[in-house]
């Protein structure tokens, strides 16, 4: 019943998104979108594993591009300290500039498996309705910006010289703490946050969506949490981006709740300009942090179609601009991300996204 109940709500959303904005002039209509649930069915099994190498990323991200006969483009944002690439995918040539990060925390991966198998998905298909998706929106995915960290299972990069704040002294630098818009790029001593300040300068995105990984919490009806987001919090963003912000927050609370099943919960994020969240907020991007929390073995691929699901709605919903129509302040009754789970294991330093 609940499966049902998650994939009824899901068509009703995916309808509400395609549906035309009050007053609108005729205009062709949208090809039907396919379900979540059957872009998800066509990508296949063992694409890449759930915890993946850098080497299992570059498998992937070239059988994608393979199969998408040229609509998954290849590249490289940078390097990092020991020269692994820094990967770049891209799907679509529309006017709507996406870009998508993860695993900024090289231990907190589950948000790279997520977006090869969205670039599958929206890639590798060829159907009426994903060449208007295409035409629409070009989505830009630093996959894996942290390959030091995750060959380490480690937050920080890999930088044995890292000194001051945000850094582990002989370990590394926290890259999620170097997207500072107000430091000029060429001071900036962290390769990865440097290759993605100069790709968004590159493109300009209207959004941009982090991904991470967090503890275990509660939620505040009991429940546990399984995903949290926030928008920029940052004095310094501006109230357009931030309002656009919230919007994307709805949208994405919609999307995980409805058709994922997610129970989230707003993230009790702080405010420092140099945390993609915020930094990307101020340059005007829509910006959010989606945190999937780290469940048990079982439940990590739930976890994946989370992020997944989050992805893919962003994209639906910057294609058809069905996004700015959400009301921001529904952003407000998203719950507060509750306690920790009594006996749960959590991720270290998890709360400092």
């Amino acid at each position: 019943m609940k499966s049902r109940l998650f994939a009824v709500a899901g068509a009703v959303l995916l309808a509400a998104a395609f549906a035309a904005p009050p007053g609108a002039a005729a205009a062709p209509a949208a090809p039907q979108a396919p379900s979540t649930a059957r872009l998800a069915a066509g990508v296949p099994a063992g694409l890449i594993p759930d915890r993946p190498t850098p080497e299992d990323v570059g498998r992937a991200l070239a059988r994608v591009a393979r199969a998408g006969d040229g609509r998954v483009r290849l590249g490289v944002a940078g390097r990092s300290n020991e020269h692994r690439p820094l990967r770049l995918a891209t799907v679509g040539t529309g006017p709507a500039r996406l870009l998508y990060v993860t695993q900024q925390h090289g231990d907190e991966p589950l948000g790279t498996p997520a977006a090869v198998r969205a670039l599958w998905a929206l890639g590798v298909p060829d159907t009426a309705w994903h060449r208007w998706l295409r035409s629409r929106v070009t989505i830009d995915i630093v996959v894996q910006a942290n390959p030091d960290g995750a060959v380490r299972n480690q937050r920080y990069n890999h930088d044995p010289g890292a000194t001051g704040e945000y850094s582990e002294p002989g370990v590394g630098y926290d890259i999620n703490r170097f997207h500072n818009p107000l430091t000029p790029i060429e001071d900036n001593p962290v390769p990865e946050a440097r290759a993605i300040l100069r790709r968004w300068h590159a493109t300009h995105p209207q959004i941009v969506v982090d991904y991470h990984m967090q503890g275990r919490y509660m939620q505040p009806d009991g429940r546990e949490t399984t995903a949290s987001i926030l928008w920029p919090t940052s004095a310094l963003a501006g109230d357009a981006a931030v309002t656009r912000s919230r919007q994307l927050a709805v949208r994405n609370h919609d999307a995980m709740t409805y058709v994922a099943g997610a129970n989230v919960s707003r993230y009790p994020g702080g405010d420092y300009e140099g945390i993609a969240r915020n930094a990307y907020g101020i340059l005007g991007s829509a910006s959010m942090l989606v945190e999937l929390s780290a469940l048990p073995e079982e439940q990590v691929d739930f976890q994946i179609r989370t992020a997944f699901v989050s992805m893919i709605a962003t994209a639906q919903g910057a294609a058809d601009r069905t996004i700015w129509r959400t009301d921001p302040e529904r952003a407000d009754s998203i719950p507060e991300r509750g306690p920790a789970l009594p006996g749960a294991s959590t991720l270290r330093r998890a709360d400092a996204a």
